[in-house]
């Protein structure tokens, strides 16, 4: 039986994982089976069992590892006390980041949570529903310290999060446009603007 080969400093789950999240991301969760994912591992469907449970199990952990990487780095970024606007935009770097580094699993964790079952589904809307707030709460914050115009919160927060999630479409139509440039045009243009 043919044994499942990892680099040297991965693990065999986390291989497994971003298999899942690539085969989820192109064909969707309900649409994967356990066979097509064993299969691109090059192992038997049987010898997935020896390191996860099911393909919920996978669904789980892929968008419970994405929404836990956004609290660990919105937490960092709110004890760092910088000013909001530092903030907002180390987020903004943060989600493009993961949008280029990790897309799979965080194109998984945007469109496939809706497949999680409960208790996990009403967990994962928590949190995100918990990230939102905070975003929510540093706006205020800058809005209070005059760092930020008197704008709607939540459409702010709302339009930053549309715009970074937006690279989806850079995914597909990359058409020369680096990441840094992507970055930096990206994080120009929301906390800048477009008018010259």
């Amino acid at each position: 039986m043919p044994r499942l080969r990892v680099a040297r400093h991965s693990d065999k789950k986390g291989l497994i994982l971003e298999n899942a999240a690539r085969l989820f991301r192109r064909k969707g969760f309900a649409a994967t089976t356990m066979r097509e994912l064993a299969e691109s591992l090059n192992i038997e469907a049987a010898s997935l069992y020896n390191h996860i449970g099911s393909k919920d199990e996978l669904l789980q952990s892929i968008c419970f590892d994405v929404a836990n990487a956004f609290i660990q780095h919105i937490e960092q970024a709110e004890a760092q006390r910088k000013s909001a606007i530092e903030s907002l935009t180390d987020i903004v770097r943060f989600h493009v980041h993961m949008m280029t580094d990790r897309y799979d699993a965080v194109f998984v964790a945007n469109h496939e949570w809706k497949q999680l079952k409960d208790p996990f589904l009403s967990n994962f809307l928590h949190q995100r529903k918990l990230y939102e707030n905070r975003l929510i709460a540093l706006v205020q914050s800058g809005v209070r310290k005059k760092e930020i115009r008197n704008l709607n919160a939540k459409v702010v927060v709302f339009t930053l999060l549309s715009a970074v999630r937006g690279l989806e479409l850079w995914q597909r139509n990359k058409n020369g446009v680096s990441k840094k440039e992507l970055e930096t045009v990206l994080i120009d243009h929301l906390f800048n603007g477009i008018i010259k």
